[in-house]
């Protein structure tokens, strides 16, 4: 069932859990979550990068394959399409894709130029009945080219962006994209609940879910974090059963080089890094 991701997220912030983003790649990434969600009765994002969508031909196609794949498999569970790390124009394309949630990136720009991109995004998705969440401050690490150094975000700052009327705030608390490495200092949890406190409790988003230690993500969650975003973590362990398969051979057995059969068993590692994120974030059963 394809909502916007308001509802779902407020739901967590009073239920205190927290939805997973899924970013997907392909049409076994995006099955693989779906019917995870489903049956576990669990809410989920399906989180889709500019360099993603532009590898699967356009955000019209997504915006396609998931609303076909959704009737088709009976879904009934809450399932939000949201643009990740989205620049203004790529907002728009997504807008105009059909998408049920976008994400609007200006961290990059100064909180004048962010505050007045968002104003024009806000208006804009919200007429169509849209969700939208900004960024303050910079997730650490790369994704899609999106580069970022990892700034605290200040929560004066925070507050003006919250306050235009976005459904969600990402915020940076010290959060990096890919691997974390062996000298992360860990999250500024100091300055999310400064964040939680002057937003007045908005649902807040945690970018960079891989690796993330469960301790740090529970803490998190009991300050206002209601959506977490898991993207590398599918991509490892999505390699790692594809290369466990190719040297085992069984891509020479049979017809075991059909890609239906070379790519099931990452699709069932994604799907079981899925229900452990749901397990984790604690939104099992609260669709």
């Amino acid at each position: 069932m394809l909502v916007n991701a308001r509802d779902m997220l407020v739901k967590a912030s009073k239920g205190h859990y927290a939805v997973a983003q899924i970013n997907i790649n392909n049409l076994e990434w995006t099955k693989a979550v779906l019917q995870t969600a489903q049956e576990l009765q669990s809410p989920v994002i399906l989180g889709v990068s500019e360099g993603a969508g532009k590898y699967m031909t356009g955000m019209a196609t997504v915006a396609a394959m998931v609303k076909a794949m959704d009737k088709s498999l009976g879904i009934t569970v809450p399932v939000a399409l949201h643009l990740d790390h989205g620049s203004y124009e790529g907002c728009l394309d997504c807008i105009e894709a059909g998408f049920t949630s976008i994400m609007f990136d200006g961290s990059h720009f100064s909180i004048e130029e962010n505050v007045q991109k968002t104003t024009e995004l806000v208006k804009k998705a919200h007429d169509l009945g849209m969700s939208i969440e900004a960024e303050v401050g910079s997730i650490g690490g790369e994704e899609d080219g999106v580069v970022g150094a990892g700034e605290v975000a200040d929560p004066a700052e925070c507050k003006r962006i919250a306050d235009l009327g976005i459904d969600f705030l990402a915020a940076g608390i010290g959060n990096i994209h890919g691997v974390y490495p062996d000298n992360w200092k860990g999250l500024d949890f100091d300055a999310l609940g400064k964040i939680n406190e002057i937003t007045g409790g908005m649902p807040l988003v945690l970018h960079g879910g891989t690796g993330i230690p469960e301790e740090m993500i529970k803490k998190a969650i009991s300050l206002g974090v209601s959506k977490i975003n898991v993207n590398t973590e599918c991509q490892l362990t999505f390699a790692a059963a594809t290369r466990k398969y190719i040297e085992a051979g069984k891509d020479l057995q049979g017809k075991g080089f059909d890609p239906r059969k070379l790519l099931a068993p990452g699709a069932e590692a994604i799907k079981a890094t899925t229900k452990e994120k749901f397990e984790v974030f604690g939104s099992i059963g609260k669709a």
